[in-house]
Formats: structure tokens, C-alpha cells, sequence
């Protein structure tokens, strides 16, 4: 399946505002960071050796990226193997650690104040969930393992991981991930923002970008149907990526967050948001993981709400009513339907229901799932604890099933205990029913 010709420039930037609320929470964490471990003095000396064996100075081009070379050591520790990825933030280059004789993805920021501090936020978070050291947290965020100031660029060591589920969807083709594989990335993920949630976090930034693979290795399989073949991802194993824009419970919320795509109402409505705006996402990720296309591609607020009413029902005017954004007239939408705009609308989107591509019991409990995560009012969306006691994931095979250890807190463990025994009863409750179907 493959995007509409809209969806061709598919992938999205962050709001602008968003290094803004950065460098503000940045400031207000400033004095705890300050008291954390530091590069060493020789990394914030202005001794600009390479290596050992290099004396070339360290320089960086126009934009704050540090010129590096392969074969370049950094810190005396780091052989940089291969460049991985390049973002506006910096570059992430595979490197060898020469201490523990691994692999590891090393993040290297420019050497720009915002940038910067960006980075000190997301360390500060890593070193928050590390410190909690409980089997969710180590199966499902990714591990950092070092940290240091090199010349000016914040540099981050994390394990090696494979591609994002965006990544491979896009090399894919856009083909959908088959239902029990969005079931398991599914299940990881919301069990993953559910640990962030217990340490009073919201990622704020959940997308499929952000999900990684621990592997993707894949093989290739043949559909019949569509004459071509497609990669199946052998190990759905996620990890969670990309803490630079959580935002801890304590601290200032500014009033946008998230990438367009995954904008909870309340956010583009100005009404402010708390931890459900993650739901909301995580809503979006799995429509888009089942059908390969993005639920709100969009980039306008007006027509990112027309969306929404197309496929959700009307915005309830209690928040209508509450917004202080010229979007409503008279309590209604404010939105031209006969207009080039109007009739993309009417022509692309539809009632969530009618995405389904078969009626399957499983199908249908999916949607309902997302029906469920996508509701308007946040006070109203399925919480993550709930959602893992969805009739979705009855089927998800029990070696995949991940239980929080003693150290992760009484509340966690009993939360899932709680709704394990839920989805016994509830499978009982569904399999006692279809036995009596058969029996009239």
C-alpha cells in the first residue's frame, strides 16, 4: 500500500517553538545538571588533538557539525566506523568502543547553544529512567552508556539498534506490518510510555521515527495479490528513542509539542495537555503500523481539525467552546468543504471504522483500540494501563508478554498482574460466548 500523492513529502518537522521550549526547561534544569558528571577536563580543554597518532585540528563546518573522518577517535576511546544518519540536531556515526570491544551509535550534537541544550535535557531524562534500572525501562528505552562534552558538541553514546518501524516501512514500500506484529510493536510500546508515565514523564515526541528495532533483519516474502514481493521483519523486538523533548510533570508544558502528525487536539486547540497527549499518538502510530499511510497528513491546523471531524465525529463544544484559537464559528468548525482543501478532505479521509480492511474479530478489536485512544477529551482517552487489558492483545503470545520486576515499583507490577488476570477473564468471558453462539 503507498501514500496518495500528498503523502509523497511524508515526513514532517517539528514545530518550530520547539527548540524555544527546550532552551526554557533547559535553564530551569540548568542547576541540577550542572551537578552532574561532566566531560573530563581534557575534552573541555582547548587541546584540539584528534588521536594519538592525529594532530589535525578539530573543526566543524557552517552549520556546527563536527568534521570528522573515518578512522578518527574520539576521546581516546571511540573509532568512528561510519556515518548512520544526519538530522538538524548533529550526525549519529557508528563507532568502536576500544574499552568494552563494541559497537555502539554515538550521537554527536553541533556546536549550537540550542542544540546544546536540547541534548543536556534529553541526558538528564536518560540518566533519570537508567537510574530506575527495572526490566521495562532496560527492555524497552534506549540505553545510554556514556556522555561527554567533546569541543562544544554534547556527544551521546547509546547501543547499536537497527532501523526505525518508519525506516523500514519506508523501505517497504509503505507495505503494512502484518496484524500481530502491530500487535506486539503495540503492546511494547505502550508498556514503554507507560514507564515514562510512573517517573512522571511525558515523551511528548512519539512517532514511528522514534521506535526503533533492536534488530531488523528481515526475509522477503512474495504477495500474491499485489504480484511483488515485501520484507517481513523477523524480531518485532522496539525500543523507544528520543527523550530530548520529554517533559517531566514538575516543568513548564509550552503550548505545542508533539510533530503535526501525532497532535493531540488539545494541543492545536491551545487548551493545554498532560500525559494523554502521548495516547493520542500512540493512537496514530498504530493505524499507521496496520495500513502503511499516515491517519492526519497534514500540515495546517484548520485542516488537521477538518480531518479529524471527518474521521472521529464533531469536536465536542465544551472544547470548542473553552479554545481561544479562531478556529470555531458559532460553535462549529470554521471550514470551508467546497474549497480545494475542503474536498481533499471529503475525498481522503473517511469514518475510522471504514479503514478496516476485513471485518476479523482482531481487526475490529484494533480499531477499537485506536477509537478508543483517539477520544477527543483527554480525560476520556483509554489510559495505557487499561489499553494493555484491551480484548487487542489477548492474543499477543505469552513469551513476547514483558512483567515488571519487584524494583520497578508495587503499583507497576500489580497494574500488570491486574491486567493479566483481566485478559483471562475477558478471553474466558469471549470464547464462554462464542460456545454458546455455536450451541443454538
Amino acid at each position: 500500500m503507498t501514500h496518495s500523492s500528498k503523502s509523497s513529502s511524508y515526513r514532517r518537522k517539528r514545530s518550530s517553538s520547539t527548540s524555544h521550549r527546550r532552551r526554557r526547561r533547559c535553564r530551569e534544569r540548568s542547576r541540577q545538571f550542572s551537578g552532574h558528571r561532566a566531560g573530563s577536563s581534557k575534552d573541555r580543554s582547548r587541546t584540539r588533538s584528534r588521536s594519538p597518532l592525529s594532530r589535525t585540528p578539530i573543526q566543524d563546518d557552517s552549520d556546527g557539525h563536527l568534521i570528522y573522518r573515518i578512522g578518527d577517535v574520539i576521546r581516546g576511546r571511540y573509532t568512528i566506523l561510519a556515518t548512520l544518519g544526519e538530522g538538524t540536531f548533529g550526525k549519529v556515526v557508528q563507532v568502536f568502543d576500544e574499552q568494552t570491544k563494541e559497537k555502539l551509535a554515538l550521537k554527536i550534537i553541533k556546536n549550537v547553544d540550542k542544540y546544546r541544550d536540547a541534548a543536556k535535557l534529553e541526558i538528564n531524562v536518560l540518566e533519570t529512567l537508567n537510574r530506575q534500572d527495572d526490566l521495562v525501562g532496560q527492555k524497552l528505552c534506549v540505553r545510554m552508556l556514556d556522555w561527554f562534552n567533546y569541543h562544544g558538541h554534547m556527544c551521546i553514546a547509546f547501543e547499536m539498534l537497527g532501523l526505525s518501524v518508519f525506516d523500514f516501512l519506508k523501505d517497504n514500500n509503505y507495505h503494512p506490518y502484518p496484524l500481530e506484529q502491530v500487535r506486539h510493536i503495540g503492546y511494547q510500546l505502550i508498556l514503554s510510555v507507560l514507564h515514562l508515565h510512573r517517573n512522571k514523564l511525558t515523551h511528548t515526541d512519539l512517532k514511528p521515527e522514534n521506535i526503533l528495532f533492536v534488530r531488523s533483519d528481515f526475509d522477503l516474502m512474495y504477495n500474491e495479490r499485489k504480484k511483488r514481493e515485501f520484507r517481513r521483519v523477523r524480531d518485532t523486538t522496539i525500543k523507544l528513542i528520543d527523550f530530548g523533548s520529554a517533559t517531566f510533570d514538575h516543568e513548564h508544558h509550552s503550548t505545542i509539542v508533539s510533530t503535526r502528525h501525532y497532535r493531540a487536539p488539545e494541543v492545536i486547540l491551545e487548551l493545554g495537555w498532560n500525559q494523554s497527549c502521548d495516547i493520542w499518538s500512540i493512537g496514530c502510530i498504530l493505524f499507521e503500523l496496520y495500513l502503511g499511510i499516515t491517519l492526519f497528513q497534514t500540515h495546517d491546523n484548520r485542516e488537521h481539525l477538518a480531518m479529524m471531524e471527518r474521521i472521529l465525529g464533531p469536536i465536542p463544544s465544551k472544547m470548542s467552546k473553552r479554545t481561544k484559537t479562531k478556529y470555531f464559528y458559532h460553535g462549529r468548525l470554521d471550514w470551508d468543504e467546497k474549497s480545494s482543501a475542503g474536498r481533499y478532505v471529503r475525498n481522503h479521509c473517511k469514518p475510522l471504522h471504514r479503514y478496516a480492511t476485513t471485518g476479523d474479530e482482531e481487526v475490529r478489536d484494533l480499531f477499537d483500540l485506536i477509537r478508543k485512544m483517539l477520544a477527543y477529551d483527554p480525560k476520556e482517552r483509554l489510559s495505557l494501563r487499561r489499553a494493555l487489558d484491551h480484548p487487542f492483545f489477548e492474543s499477543l503470545d505469552n513469551r513476547y508478554r514483558i512483567h515488571c520486576s519487584k524494583r520497578s515499583g508495587d503499583e507497576d507490577a500489580s497494574a500488570i498482574r491486574d491486567c493479566s488476570s483481566a485478559r483471562r477473564s475477558s478471553s474466558q468471558a469471549r470464547s464462554s460466548k462464542r460456545r454458546r453462539s455455536l450451541s443454538r
